[in-house]
């Protein structure tokens, strides 16, 4: 009997879900396998233990989240035990992509910052790759953080807020969401996302227009982007 290969979902708020990445990996063999650290948009306290063990699993995948790691102690209950996880992931070569804020965690697990950007960044962006991972954008941001990679690090791409994308061994992670769909953008603004979105002067109405005229492009790139990682990084 074969046994499917597994992914690990970490979903730390809801929202987060793993998406068109989520699909992609389906395609490719992977079972999911979601675990939610915490489970009220605005309640920061949740926890890891759920997690159990990096070799539990083929591969991780660290999802993002409306909070931040710039401020450790309101997420106390969950993030120190998760970065320890990430690098026993590391240590026993389960790799591990991350997502936006699941790349600013493994950033942080193995040695790199996390730091606020000089300015928010929200919507479809361009960037500029490094190398010939296909991370040809535009690309969905949302965000208000910035990573500095661990100095032993691969850069993947940059702009001008700063790293959009890196490499360590077995780990890569991005800072933008390749798993985004119109109605995944939707279910952010009515999490909370809408009023960010007016505070910034920016029209929720055309964000989602966009980006479902963009979902098939989207998926494509999303689908090469998983791809990669499996052949090239995870392997």
């Amino acid at each position: 009997m074969v046994t499917a290969m597994r992914a690990l979902v970490i979903v730390h708020d809801p929202g987060s879900e793993a998406v068109l990445v989520g699909e992609r990996f389906e395609a490719r063999g992977y079972e999911q396998v979601e675990v939610a650290i915490t489970t009220e948009p605005a309640d920061p306290v949740g926890s890891a233990a759920a997690l159990g063990e990096p070799t539990d699993y083929d591969v991780i995948v660290a999802m993002g989240s409306t909070f931040s790691l710039t401020e450790p102690d309101r997420i106390a209950s969950w993030i120190h035990d998760e970065l320890e996880f990430l690098r026993r992931a590391d240590a026993a070569g389960v790799p591990v992509f991350g997502v936006c804020f699941g790349a600013q965690a493994l950033a942080a697990a193995h040695g790199g910052r996390v730091v606020r950007a000089d300015r928010s960044q929200i919507g479809w962006h361009p960037l500029e790759p490094l190398g010939d991972a296909p991370l040809h954008g535009p690309w969905m941001q949302w965000h208000y953080d910035r990573f500095e990679p661990p100095t032993d690090a691969e850069l993947l791409a940059v702009d001008d807020v700063g790293v959009q994308a890196f490499a360590l061994r077995r780990n890569a992670g991005v800072q933008f969401h390749p798993e985004v769909t119109r109605a995944h953008v939707g279910r952010w603004i009515a999490l909370g996302g809408g009023n960010e979105l007016s505070r910034l002067g920016i029209a929720a109405d055309e964000l989602l227009a966009e980006t479902g005229a963009m979902f098939d492009d989207v998926r494509r790139r999303t689908d090469a982007l998983v791809d990669w990682f499996l052949d090239t990084v995870a392997s």
